[in-house]
């Protein structure tokens, strides 16, 4: 898909102050249509609160945010739901707002979770939940649709499958994606761009280029920039939703 010239989302400077604190500080960056910007750094580094400025759930104590498109959706790290209730997949899909049942399929079938439709929550993996997640999100035809930590609690193949049903999602839906990380290993092949944050912006760039850079190194060690560049060398095939190789 062809990428739009003007920004969904654009950050300019942007801080967040919250009883004499700063969470984070001089962020700046922009998200485009059809484009995947991954936001990195350790816990506690301002990744969420970025994206909550972004969202409008925390305001900007400095800087400036411009957001240009009303269809965002959000997929937050942790999400509260009594998990001794029944409750199947159709009908978390419904929680919010009604959405036919050709709708849930179609974005179902695109997570690769459709078979799951009257599945209890309760009985799905963690990946299969994520896949649900995403699809409810989705659903909403989000022009920004970001992303709190998706593979969190999931396998490392689940791992692979997820960010590979991340960029096809990009793809498919011609949407820009913000996605939140603890590290880059296997966003690797499909981020256009990666904003390091630890506090504040600590380095910005291709993910190839954020590996290499020093304050990258400095968070995150040697070993992680090796393992990445390995990663990337054996990496240049892509994968299916599944996780399999596509040749």
């Amino acid at each position: 898909m062809t990428k739009n010239l003007d920004p969904l989302v654009k950050l300019d400077n942007a801080g967040v102050n919250l009883s004499s604190k700063w969470l984070v500080r001089g962020v700046s960056f922009e998200v485009l249509k059809g484009q995947i910007v991954t936001l990195i750094g350790p816990n506690g580094s301002g990744k969420t609160t970025t994206a909550k400025m972004i969202l409008n759930i925390l305001n900007a104590n400095e800087g400036s945010i411009q957001i240009n498109t009303k269809k965002l959706a959000y997929v937050p790290q942790k999400v509260n739901i009594d998990w001794t209730l029944p409750l199947r997949v159709i009908d978390f899909m419904n929680i919010t707002g009604e959405i036919s049942k050709s709708l849930i399929l179609e974005n179902l079938k695109l997570t690769g979770v459709e078979n799951l439709i009257y599945s209890d929550i309760k009985n799905l993996s963690g990946g299969e939940f994520q896949r649900v997640l995403i699809a409810r999100a989705i659903a909403k035809k989000p022009e920004l649709l970001v992303l709190d930590e998706p593979v969190q609690g999931v396998d490392f193949n689940g791992e692979i499958a997820l960010y590979s049903l991340i960029k096809n999602i990009s793809d498919t839906l011609n949407c820009g994606i913000l996605l939140i990380s603890h590290d880059i290993h296997f966003v690797m092949s499909s981020t256009d761009h990666v904003i390091c944050l630890n506090g504040h912006v600590c380095c910005s760039g291709t993910p190839s280029y954020v590996a290499k850079n020093p304050a990258y190194i400095e968070l995150f060690g040697e070993h992680t920039a090796s393992v990445l560049s390995l990663y990337k060398h054996q990496h240049e095939h892509s994968h299916s939703i599944d996780g399999s190789i596509v040749e």
